[in-house]
C-alpha cells in the first residue's frame, strides 16, 4: 500500500461523518499517510421510489463503492455494516470493524410532537421493524418510508408521518440525539445484524495493517455471530431476520428473529457461548430455530 489512501463513500452526511471517523484516524495514528474520500451514489440512494426488497436488496449500496474498489480508484471502503450483503466478498473483505455506537432501534417524532397517537402513521424501512413495531403499536398504521436519515426527518417533519422508527447509531453520530422520543430495547425491538457497527471493506492481498488499532474485537465477533445466522437462513432485505449479540463476563448471548412465514409471527431464540466461536453459534442457533419452526 501506498503513502496515499483513497476512501470511498456514499454521498449522504451521515456516510461521510463515519468515513471521516476512519479518515481521522489513519491521520493521527500515521501522519505520514496521506487520506483523501471520494464520494459515490448508490443505486440504492437513487431509487427511493420503491422498497428495496423489489430492486435487489442491501448490495444495491455497495454496488458501486465495490466496483470503484475492484478497478482500484479507491483503497477502502466505509459502510454502515447492517447495509451489507450478508455474504462476504473473497476479493473485497471486510478488513476492520469499528466499536458498536447505540445498537437500539428508536422512535422519533415531528418537531414539538410530544406523543404518539395510538392510529399514527408509523415511516420505517424494514419489515423486521414494522413486524416487530406492530406488537407494540398494533392499532398504528406502518407505512414504508426511502431515504436517507436526514430525508426520513424532513418527510416527518412534513406531516407525511406522525412517527419514524430509526436506528439510534445514526442519529446519534449526526449530532440528533435530541430528535429521539423513545428507545426501544433489543427485547421490544431487536435490531439488525451489525446494527451500530461501521464495517472497513478492502482488497484482497492488500497490507492493511495501519487499521489494526481501529478494528475493536469485540465488535468483530458479535457482527460475525449475527451476520452468520441471518446468512444461514438467508436473511436480508427481503426477509425479517434479525440477530443481536452482546458479551458479557466473557461470554457470549447470541438472540436471533425467526420469522414464520405460515402465521406472519416471529420467535426470538437465543443462544450462549464463547466469543471466539460466535459463526458457529450464529448457525447452531439458525439450525435449532429452523428445525423447530421449519420453513
Amino acid at each position: 500500500m501506498s503513502k496515499r489512501i483513497v476512501i470511498g463513500s456514499r454521498k449522504s452526511r451521515l456516510a461521510i461523518i463515519q468515513t471521516e471517523t476512519v479518515i481521522n484516524y489513519i491521520k493521527k495514528v500515521h501522519p505520514d499517510i496521506e487520506v483523501s474520500m471520494v464520494t459515490l451514489e448508490t443505486t440504492g440512494d437513487r431509487r427511493l421510489d420503491v422498497t428495496l426488497d423489489k430492486i435487489g436488496g442491501k448490495g444495491l449500496f455497495v454496488k458501486e463503492l465495490d466496483r470503484a474498489l475492484l478497478e482500484k480508484r479507491i483503497d477502502l471502503s466505509v459502510h454502515s455494516l447492517k447495509d451489507m450483503p450478508m455474504e462476504e466478498s473473497e476479493k473485497l473483505p471486510i478488513v476492520a470493524f469499528s466499536a458498536r455506537e447505540d445498537v437500539r432501534d428508536v422512535l422519533v417524532l415531528p418537531k414539538n410532537a410530544e406523543s404518539l397517537k395510538e392510529t399514527g402513521v408509523i415511516g420505517c424501512s424494514s419489515f423486521r421493524r414494522r413486524i416487530q413495531g406492530q406488537r407494540l403499536f398494533p392499532d398504528a398504521d406502518f407505512r414504508s418510508v426511502r431515504g436517507n436519515v436526514l430525508t426520513r426527518l424532513e418527510k416527518l417533519d412534513a406531516g407525511e408521518y406522525d412517527a419514524l422508527i430509526l436506528a439510534a447509531a445514526g442519529l446519534i453520530r449526526l449530532g440528533l440525539k435530541e430528535r429521539i422520543n423513545r428507545y426501544f430495547s433489543a427485547d421490544e425491538i431487536l435490531p439488525a445484524a451489525g446494527q451500530g457497527i461501521l464495517a472497513v471493506q478492502g482488497r484482497c492481498g492488500e497490507d492493511y495493517s495501519f487499521l489494526q488499532g481501529y478494528g475493536n474485537h469485540e465488535a468483530a465477533c458479535v457482527a460475525k455471530g449475527e451476520r452468520a445466522f441471518v446468512r444461514f437462513l438467508d436473511g436480508g432485505c427481503t426477509s425479517p431476520v434479525a440477530a443481536y449479540g452482546e458479551v458479557k463476563d466473557g461470554e457470549l448471548l447470541l438472540k436471533g428473529l425467526y420469522y414464520i412465514e405460515e402465521t406472519g409471527d416471529f420467535v426470538i431464540g437465543r443462544i450462549t457461548g464463547e466469543p471466539e466461536k460466535s459463526e458457529e453459534l450464529g448457525i447452531a442457533l439458525a439450525k435449532k430455530m429452523r428445525a423447530g419452526y421449519g420453513r
